[in-house]
This record gives C-alpha cells, sequence and structure tokens, in this order.
C-alpha cells in the first residue's frame, strides 16, 4: 500500500495525494489553467522548486502576480544574464549573482572590464534565453564531481563556493538548457517565464568577497519585474530620484558640501544652516511645555560605555579618543558619544527623584559621531557625524504607555506639518542578541503590543501597522516610524523604544509613593532622528521647491530698471521686518536672466519691481516653477507671503488665541 501526503489548501481544504507527488502535480489536479500559471510552491512558507515533491503541510501554489514571485523572476533573471554573458564572451567567469533590493546583480571575472556599451548588447541576448524558453532543472551532486567539473570549465571561483558550503549540505546544479550553475534556489519552471520586464541598470566593479586583496570583478546590476508596467514606473522613480538628489540640489542651492578631510561630516554653508537651524527652531517648539532640553558631554570616558553595554555591543561603530602627546600622564580611554542615553541617565540621576515628579522628559538636539564604512556615506543621508532629536522620558511603569501615545501622537504631528501622510509604524521584537530578561521583554512588548492597536484604531486605519520579528534594539523592543515622499519612497525616521534594561545597569531609580527606591521606565525617542538626514529627505521630497517656511532664502526683490532700485530696497526692508529673510539683485541684467539665475537655486519667491510699480507701490510675484506673475498691491504681498512664512505650529497657536479671545 503506497504511502499518501496530506496538503491542506489555503481555503482550509485538505486533500492527499501520492508520494512523491510535485508541486505541478498538485496544481494539476487543481486545473490545467492553474499549472499552466504556476511558477512554484510554498510549504508552510518556504518557496520550493514546482518539480519538487510536495511534503505534508500548508501549501500555496505560487503564480506570477504572487508577490513572492519577484523574487524568483528576478533570480532567474540573474542566471539569464550570466547565460548571456558567457554566450557572448567565452572564458569569462561567473561568481556569485544574489537577488537585492530592487533587483539583482552578477559579479563577473574577465580580462577587460564591461562598460555601460556592453549592456544593450547582454541584454538581447537575455531575450533570445528567455525567448527559448527552456526548463530549469535541478541535480544534486557530490563536492567532489561539482570540483572537478567547474575546474574544468576553469570556474575557479566556483570551486572556491563549493568549498565554502559546509559539510552533508546538498550541492545544487540548476540547468537551464545547457547552461548550468551552483545554486541554492528555488527557480521558476522556465526562463520563459521571467518575462520581458527586465533592464540591466549599471556595471562597477566589485572585490572578489568584498575583500579589497581579493581581485576586482566586474558587477552588473539590473532589476526586472513581473510587468512592464511596474518596471516603467520604477525607472521613472529612479529618473525623479536622480533629479531630487539632495548631493545635487545642495549644490544648486548653496547649502553645504562635503570634502575629503573630513569624511561623513557636513560643510554647512550660510543657507544650509540657516534651513537646519529653521528646522531645529520648529523642533524646539514643538517640545515646549512638555520636555526640558539639556545637553551631555561629547565626550565620556569609556567605563560609562562598558556600563551602557555600548562598549561591548557597538565599540567598533564608535570613535575612541585618547590624550596625544607627552606632557600628560593621562592614559584614560575615551569615546565621542554615538548617541545621548548614557549622558540623559546621568542628569536624572543627579539628585533625589520622586514619583510625583514623573514623568521627566529630557531632550537634547546631541552631536553624536558613529563610524560608517566610507563606501557607505552618501550625502545628508548616511554621514559619521550629525545631530540627534533624541530624547528620553523617565517615567513609572503605569505611565509608559500613555507616554508611548504622547509620542506617537507628536510624531505624527510633526510629519503632517511638513506634509507626509501617509505613515507605516512598526514593533520591533526583541532580537536574538540582548540584555534583560525575559520577563522584562514580555513586558514592554505587551505594553507596546497594545498601544500598537490603539495607534491603528485611533487612526481609523489610515496609519498602517506591522511587527518587525528580532529587529528591536539590543537593550529594548521599538516602534519604527516610516514615512512616503511624494515619488513614493519610503524613509524609516521617528523611534520610540521602551528600555527597562539601562536604567538597571545605571541604578536609576526614583522614590515612590512607599517611600521606596524604585527603577524608572526610561523611553527613548527620536522623531526626525539624524536632523541631517531628515533635512536630505526634505530637499528630495519637494525637490529643492521648499515649503516658504522652510526655506532658507524665502525672497529675492529684483527690479527691472535702476530707476526702481530704490523702491525694491523699501520693499526687501518691509518684507525683512514682516519676518521674511530677502535677498535684493539689482544687478545691471536683464529681468529674465536675473528669474532664471534664481530659479536655479530654487528661490521660491522672485518679487519684481519695475517703474509702473514704484508708481502704484505695487509689485509682481513670480513662483519657482511658474511661468505667470501675479501683480498684487506691496501691503497684500506682505501680508500674504508673511502669513506662508509662518510655520505650521505657530499659526495653530495663532488660531487657537484668535479663537479664544472670540
Amino acid at each position: 500500500m503506497s504511502q499518501s501526503v496530506s496538503l491542506t489548501f489555503p481555503d482550509g481544504s485538505v486533500r492527499s495525494y501520492d508520494a512523491g507527488a510535485t508541486g505541478r502535480d498538485v496544481a494539476e489536479s487543481i486545473s490545467k489553467s492553474l499549472a499552466k500559471k504556476a511558477v512554484a510552491i510554498a510549504i508552510d512558507g518556504t518557496v520550493r522548486d514546482l518539480s519538487d515533491p510536495v511534503t505534508e503541510g500548508k501549501i500555496e501554489i505560487i503564480t506570477r502576480t504572487d508577490d513572492r514571485a519577484l523574487e524568483l523572476i528576478r533570480h532567474d533573471a540573474a542566471h539569464v544574464m550570466a547565460e548571456a554573458v558567457q554566450e557572448l564572451w567565452p572564458g569569462t567567469q561567473v561568481t556569485i549573482g544574489p537577488v537585492i533590493e530592487n533587483g539583482f546583480y552578477y559579479d563577473f571575472a574577465k580580462n577587460e572590464p564591461f562598460t555601460p556599451d556592453d549592456l544593450p548588447v547582454i541584454e538581447k541576448k537575455m531575450r533570445e534565453i528567455i525567448q527559448r524558453n527552456a526548463p530549469f532543472t535541478k541535480q544534486i551532486w557530490s563536492r567532489d564531481k561539482a570540483k572537478e567539473v567547474f575546474a574544468a570549465k576553469g570556474e575557479r571561483y566556483k570551486v572556491e563556493l563549493v568549498d565554502a558550503i559546509p559539510e552533508g549540505q546538498d550541492l545544487k546544479i540548476y540547468y537551464q538548457g545547457d547552461w548550468f550553475d551552483l545554486c541554492r534556489g528555488p527557480h521558476m519552471a522556465s526562463t520563459g517565464q521571467i518575462g520581458t520586464a527586465f533592464k540591466l541598470m549599471k556595471v562597477a566593479g566589485a572585490y572578489w568577497r568584498g575583500d579589497s586583496n581579493n581581485p576586482m570583478l566586474t558587477r552588473i546590476y539590473g532589476t526586472a519585474f513581473a510587468e512592464q508596467a511596474d518596471l516603467d514606473n520604477y525607472l521613472h522613480i529612479l529618473a525623479e530620484a536622480e533629479k531630487r538628489d539632495h548631493r545635487r540640489l545642495g549644490r544648486e542651492m548653496d547649502l553645504f558640501h562635503f570634502q575629503e578631510e573630513g569624511p561623513g561630516v557636513v560643510f554647512w554653508h550660510g543657507k544650509g544652516w540657516r534651513m537646519f537651524q529653521t528646522l531645529v527652531s520648529y523642533m524646539r517648539r514643538r517640545l515646549q511645555g512638555d520636555y526640558q532640553e539639556v545637553n551631555a558631554p561629547q565626550v565620556l570616558d569609556k567605563s560609562l560605555w562598558e556600563t551602557s553595554g555600548h562598549w561591548g555591543w557597538y565599540r567598533d561603530n564608535m570613535f575612541k579618543v585618547t590624550v596625544a602627546g607627552d606632557e600628560t600622564d593621562d592614559d584614560r580611554v575615551f569615546a565621542l558619544k554615538p548617541m545621548n542615553c548614557p549622558g540623559h541617565i546621568q542628569i536624572f540621576k543627579h539628585g533625589l527623584k520622586s514619583y510625583r515628579e514623573l514623568p521627566i522628559r529630557l531632550a537634547e538636539f546631541g552631536a553624536v559621531h558613529r563610524y560608517e564604512p566610507s563606501g557607505a556615506l552618501h550625502g545628508l543621508m548616511r554621514v559619521r557625524g550629525f545631530t540627534q532629536d533624541d530624547a528620553h522620558i523617565f517615567c513609572t511603569d503605569e505611565q509608559m504607555a500613555a507616554e508611548c501615545l504622547k509620542i506617537n501622537d507628536l510624531i505624527l504631528s510633526v510629519y503632517e506639518d511638513f506634509g507626509f501622510e501617509e505613515i507605516v509604524v512598526k514593533l520591533s521584537t526583541r532580537p536574538d542578541k540582548r540584555v534583560g530578561s525575559d520577563a522584562l521583554w514580555d513586558r514592554a512588548e505587551s505594553v507596546m503590543m497594545d498601544v500598537l492597536k490603539t495607534i491603528e484604531e485611533q487612526s481609523g486605519g489610515r496609519i498602517k501597522t506591522g511587527i518587525l520579528p528580532g529587529e528591536g534594539a539590543f537593550y529594548g523592543p521599538k516602534f519604527e516610524y516610516t514615512l512616503k515622499d511624494a515619488i513614493g519612497r519610503e524613509w524609516q525616521c521617528g523611534t520610540t523604544q521602551v528600555d527597562f534594561n539601562l536604567p538597571e545597569r545605571f541604578g536609576a531609580f526614583y522614590i515612590d509613593q512607599h517611600s521606596e527606591k524604585t527603577q524608572p521606565v526610561m523611553i527613548h525617542r527620536a522623531i526626525c532622528g539624524s536632523m541631517e538626514r531628515f533635512l536630505g529627505i526634505l530637499i528630495e521630497n519637494f525637490a529643492g521647491h521648499m515649503p516658504l517656511w522652510v526655506s532658507p532664502l524665502q525672497v529675492v526683490v529684483a527690479t527691472i530698471t535702476s530707476e526702481a532700485d530704490a523702491y525694491g530696497e523699501e520693499v526687501a526692508e518691509a518684507l525683512r521686518d514682516a519676518g521674511l529673510t530677502v535677498e535684493t539683485d539689482f544687478r545691471n541684467e536683464k529681468i529674465n536672466y536675473k528669474i532664471r539665475e534664481h530659479s536655479v537655486t530654487k528661490v521660491p519667491v522672485i518679487i519684481v519691481c519695475g517703474k509702473k510699480e514704484a508708481e502704484e507701490r505695487s509689485v509682481n510675484i513670480r513662483r519657482l516653477g511658474s511661468q505667470a506673475q501675479t501683480a498684487m498691491s506691496l501691503d497684500e504681498a506682505i501680508a500674504s507671503l508673511a502669513l506662508e512664512a509662518t510655520a505650521p505650529d505657530i499659526l495653530r497657536k495663532q488660531e487657537a488665541k484668535r479663537i479664544k479671545a472670540a
């Protein structure tokens, strides 16, 4: 009597199949059309080849429209690219070719590196291979056979990869027609299922295994999608992102620069620093009444970081400081702070605290330094020195949930002021490498799970929520706030982290209502995260067309003729008196030339004054990105622009006062 395998389908139904039945057999038993669309199966959530024998569990038939098929499409496209390269340039060695975010790459060893001109040629050959619709088939080889075959082909990198595979682990070889490669899989049924919605993006150099002591290889990046419309949308977003690149806009707007003598730190120019301070001033106002702004030292003895746990967990990312020279016998080791939390605990501990004082909220716009590899640095988005809008709330266990919700309201309100409406909040739970007892983690995660449900309920479903298993900080679980920008990119910015561990390590306590020493709950929170990075996000989100209240230079007053210069100066002074940042352009140049020049630097408003405007005491307003000019009286223009240049938090306070007075 033959054995059978019991499978549970997504609708809850259960069917039995003969042992040895494949995923394709199961799909065909449901319908021929499903079998034709199928590209893989998933058993208990694990994706497998369609040709694999099924095992007991929950089965899903995966088609090209399934989100999980996208990784398979890209994986298969990488294999087809490798085959195309070896057909076009025999003797080229293939190394590794993984799927990455938004695409895939493959590294090749070739005497002459590839150039961008080679990409269309490779794409054409890939389309030929896909058209052949060769099936993907899998073989299991012995270690010796694999090394012998790849060595005979001159594929020394593949031989090295075989040696790196642990003993006892299967060596899978996937064929597509006559071409084959060492691969963990899975793959779709045939090359034809890849489709034609793919594009090779760029070439780059890459050291074998990422080690600069190894040979330099050529890496070809590509992307692929299930549908052409998805590829077109992705390419459109890339083109938009390139136009919005904050590094290019930073140069055009004269905001900041970077240079080799200060890798990963920002050289702020006058306009950029003004914009930065506008952002800090806004955030400072949002904290008034709830937070005490403090400032902890930049350099602290390593013993403090050992107590906090950062020295053990985070040391490789910290800048160590020792005293240089022979004039001192101080051989202590210090560190530039990578975060503010240990300093804030010292401030909390200074003096006895009562439960009546809690919650105590300490905020700091603290300059922190963290080592990032030079290859990871990216303008304002990834730096070594940045300003963190950090705060730490010390509260009782009973106050914890309410404080998390209060922080949530503040974060969402700030994002809304900058025009970000699509927000996702995810709870990151305990990582494998962590400090603190399971009981403390259980308590923290339980409270935060309840808060997460409340956040979604209070938003009426507008705020999406989720769970990130194992992604918490080493000292506690956290909420991660991700916002979506104008072209659909997601940016993780704000965080709220509940921490039972650091107060315990530092012996922080307050006196409770029973006159007992009690350990407080410590909540870490950031809204912008890195102020530099958040400013970079804003620049890209608005493509440099900053809202008037954020713009470092709000108005340029330009004259058509020298006869209007005196009036132009009067207009500029009136605007300055109303609180706007204004420059004048009275050069002997044509007005269209002046407008073009200031438009390149993204000045949001250009006020044009000529002889007629001087006589009528009026102005012509030209907005960035518009060809139209709006004529207004001077008083009307000042009132309108002053209102527009007022930050949204100040407008709300003004409106509240008006309503109260009424």
